[in-house]
């Protein structure tokens, strides 16, 4: 870079001014722009307010901003200091286990990701052109001398765009691959038009299968902005709250976020919940980005054969056709995406290894890692849903 630049670290959100951040990653919805609902001041700065992503729960904010001398904020990167594993969604449980089992010390360990979040977005947040590029390459070598500096074993840049691989490659990082579920929307009309390119027994099985969902007087809201109530977010916490504690023992996230959020970002997020005899028995929530519905997850108080399903896939179809978004992205996992539309998608990671040995097993273990997940992918793309051949000149068998 032609600017002389300095790295700094913020222990938290309430440390950057949000007019500056938003410079680096937008601060709402425009037409012809990215936006990233996950990378937004609003979002990060609710996940340490609410209690949910804190130095008590094992996020310790350590967020890298590069500054031009006197000058504003020009790059950064949401990192976090942290003592465990948990709510990241790259899993690398075996890589400390074995470790810590060889001598070694695991934890700390440093993660630049959204937390509790597994949906790909920037990792390296800068401008665009020539200058960027060389501020991510500045911001990639950059987390790795921190990560040296602080005696941290390892820095993990989890659900980064594959556009960002070569600077952290360039700084040594490893790099891991893994596979997610997105619907992509071919410019369909309607549900019905996305159905006409499924063969003729798949499009017959979700076809009763949205029926069976709404059986016994089922009905499907959406809810965002000003629907956005207290009392909603009442009720869809005790469905998270229900099935995130089976889950995970605990749900990562507290009450006040969903508040916090529901107050600084209403427009960027979609509850759809299904009601039964005036009440909401379930729902799940999504974040809506410029061109990409994100769904994260769901929860419910009854249980309802295909209901799930519903919910959180078929109706986040129906609401990206109708507002002509390019992208479903699902959530982490979940191969039962694949006879409903979703297609597999490869997800990237980059990882700093300073300690030689770690970094060489942990080498070898992404060579094969990587070669399993093309080759899954590559299975999984031969038997989607979709027609082939002949029948993909748009020929519609018939239905019964």
């Amino acid at each position: 870079m032609t600017q002389n630049v300095t790295i700094r670290i913020a222990g938290s959100f309430d440390e950057i001014a949000p007019e500056d951040w938003g410079r680096l990653t937008g601060t709402v919805r425009r037409d012809g722009e990215t936006y990233n609902p996950f990378l937004s001041h609003a979002f990060l700065s609710s996940l340490e307010q609410s209690g949910s992503a804190t130095r008590e729960t094992g996020w310790l904010g350590h967020h890298l901003l590069m500054e031009t001398e006197g000058g504003p904020l020009i790059g950064a990167m949401p990192c976090y200091l942290k003592n465990h594993s948990r709510g990241e969604y790259v899993f690398d449980w075996g890589w400390a286990d074995a470790f810590e089992r060889a001598g070694g010390r695991y934890y700390p360990k440093l993660q630049c990701s959204v937390p509790f979040t597994p949906a790909t977005g920037p990792r390296l947040l800068t401008g665009r052109g020539v200058e960027a590029l060389s501020a991510q390459a500045v911001l990639a070598e950059s987390l790795a001398e921190v990560t040296q500096r602080l005696g941290a074993s390892s820095a993990h840049v989890t659900f980064l765009p594959e556009d960002e691989l070569t600077a952290f490659e360039s700084a040594g990082y490893l790099h891991r691959t893994d596979q997610q579920f997105h619907f992509i929307n071919k410019g369909y009309a309607d549900h019905e038009a996305f159905l006409a390119e499924l063969s003729s027994s798949k499009r017959k099985n979700l076809r009763k299968e949205r029926r069976a969902a709404l059986e016994g007087g089922i009905t499907i809201d959406w809810l965002t902005g000003r629907d956005l109530t207290e009392n909603v977010w009442d009720q869809f916490y005790a469905f998270y709250a229900d099935t995130g504690g089976r889950k995970w023992g605990k749900p990562y996230l507290t009450r006040n976020f969903y508040s916090l959020i529901g107050e600084r970002m209403p427009d960027d997020i979609l509850l759809v919940m299904a009601k039964r005899e005036g009440r909401y028995v379930a729902g799940a929530i999504n974040f809506i980005g410029s061109d990409t519905l994100y769904g994260r997850h769901w929860g419910c108080i009854e249980d309802h054969p295909f209901l799930h399903f519903e919910v959180c896939y078929h109706q986040a179809i129906d609401f990206a056709l109708a507002h002509k978004m390019k992208t479903v992205e699902a959530g982490a996992q979940g191969e039962h995406k694949l006879a409903r539309g979703y297609l597999p998608v490869t997800t990237h990671s980059a990882h700093y290894i300073p300690h030689p040995g770690l970094r060489q097993a942990i080498s070898d273990y992404l060579d094969h890692e990587r070669e399993d997940v093309a080759h899954t992918g590559e299975y999984l793309q031969e038997h989607s849903p979709f027609r082939r051949g002949e029948l993909q000149q748009r020929c519609v068998e018939p239905d019964e």
